[in-house]
């Protein structure tokens, strides 16, 4: 596997993309029946990704939108946008998004992949759009308010949805109503989506909250941590970091009580962690989460006795800079996946500009296999001169593809199912873009 050209399909900001139904995230044949390898190797390849385009934080006052690119070689619309959902209010922060239903109710042939799941990190409501009548065409189906989540659960900006074995719909949130950080988790009908309330138990919410993966063979759940709204909301501030106002821990859940068993500080080294991800492999009790300000990846297990643990596997060191708003400069890992087969990790370095590829067939020692740059902080006709760089890398020079320059830097990930083809988006968060990259919001 190695990392292709990417294009750049869209002229706004892009988060999350995600293949579209034509060839879904899990592998199939689905539902009805578990995914296998060989469902993973010869799955219909995609023709279609979903990517969220947002404007807040634009001087341009239109709501985000739902583009669909398309991304078959063989079309004549090949990497264009065929697509535009608009959502109907202004402002909402499109970001993360997820499905109605994957592998997890792989037995019950009644369910469909067929409904996206898009939180609106900002103004906290939930929409739930229709890519099942026309997948090149998704319309809105559902508008969940905010006020559901924040009456019937006190929580707000929601980030993380994932589908699971009931056929509930289950989002993490970041925060509470008044933008103080708040890390829980609401449960959605899967039918009419209504908020039916809280999933964790009272009194287990953590101090911040962001991503979750769950893991039913082992019983087990783990949730990671960003920082507080209020204090991310309008841009990064050092000073908020050593306030307290971000999170350094990964918190381990009993997936059947819904018990909070464990809180695993990762200290400044793993300060900020984001994505979490599980090995696809069923029987396996591991799996890597990746921590922003630290610029590590922690592998974290299930002991012998039976509790979890973290190790450090993975730091990309900071570049003495200067031009720049610190002396020095973290590489920020925002996104991370893991391949299918479980042979490889992918992550991208949001200020550095770069997607890293490693080798994890030694679970606690990945080896540095693929590396492109994408645009990023320290292009060589940018503003900023790297002094000291520990990995003896030169400048890279600026990403240009069809003629249009990349700004911003490689940010969100998603792979193919045959681990050919990785698609990326560049917005972290439109405030951050602001902050770090301001030509990409123009």
């Amino acid at each position: 596997t190695r990392l292709p050209a990417v294009a750049a399909p869209a002229p706004l900001p892009l988060t999350a993309p995600r293949l579209g139904p034509a060839a879904p995230l899990h592998p199939e044949p689905f539902p009805g029946k578990p995914p296998t390898s060989s469902s993973i190797v010869m799955g219909p390849r995609e023709e279609i990704v979903y990517l969220p385009c947002v404007y807040r934080n634009t001087d341009i006052m239109k709501p985000d939108y739902l583009a669909t690119v398309d991304i078959d070689p063989k079309s004549p619309t090949y990497c264009q946008v065929i697509h535009r959902l608009e959502m109907p209010n202004l402002r909402d922060e499109l970001h993360h998004s997820g499905w109605n239903a994957c592998s997890s109710c792989h037995d019950d042939a009644s369910k469909r992949r067929n409904l996206l799941i898009l939180p609106a990190l900002i103004s906290s409501r939930v929409y739930v759009v229709d890519v099942g009548t026309d997948a090149h065409a998704p319309r809105i189906r559902k508008i969940v308010e905010p006020t559901e989540l924040m009456w019937k659960c006190g929580l707000a900006n929601p980030h993380t949805s994932h589908c699971l074995g009931s056929g509930q719909i289950m989002l993490s949130c970041i925060g509470d109503p008044s933008g103080n950080g708040k890390g829980g988790f609401a449960l959605l009908d899967g039918e009419s989506f209504e908020v039916l309330g809280n999933w964790e138990l009272p009194g287990d919410a953590t101090a911040f909250g962001y991503d979750f993966w769950y893991q039913p063979r082992h019983n087990v759940m783990i949730s990671t941590e960003w920082g507080a709204p209020k204090f991310l909301a309008d841009g990064f501030d050092i000073q908020h970091v050593k306030d307290g106002h971000y999170g350094t821990s990964i918190h381990v859940w009993d997936w059947t009580s819904h018990k909070k068993l464990q809180s695993l500080d990762l200290g400044a080294e793993g300060a900020i962690p984001l994505e979490i991800r599980f090995l696809h492999e069923p029987s396996a009790a591991e799996g890597y989460v990746g921590c922003a300000l630290g610029s590590t990846v922690y592998r974290f297990f299930r002991t012998p006795k039976g509790d979890w643990a973290t190790e450090q596997v993975i730091k990309v060191p900071s570049k003495k800079v200067e031009g720049w708003v610190l002396p020095e400069m973290p590489s920020l890992i925002t996104d991370i996946l893991i391949s299918l087969d479980d042979r490889f990790l992918y992550f991208s370095n949001w200020l550095h500009g770069d997607i890293r590829q490693y080798d994890i067939t030694d679970r606690r020692a990945p080896r540095l296999v693929g590396q492109a740059f994408l645009g990023g902080s320290i292009l060589s006709d940018g503003p900023v001169r790297v002094v000291e760089d520990p990995e003896g890398q030169s400048q890279p020079p600026p990403c240009i593809i069809k003629g249009k320059r990349v700004q911003g830097a490689p940010q969100m990930l998603q792979l193919s199912l045959d681990g050919k083809r990785l698609y990326v988006s560049t917005s972290l968060y439109s405030g951050w873009d602001k902050q770090f990259y301001p030509d990409m919001i123009k």
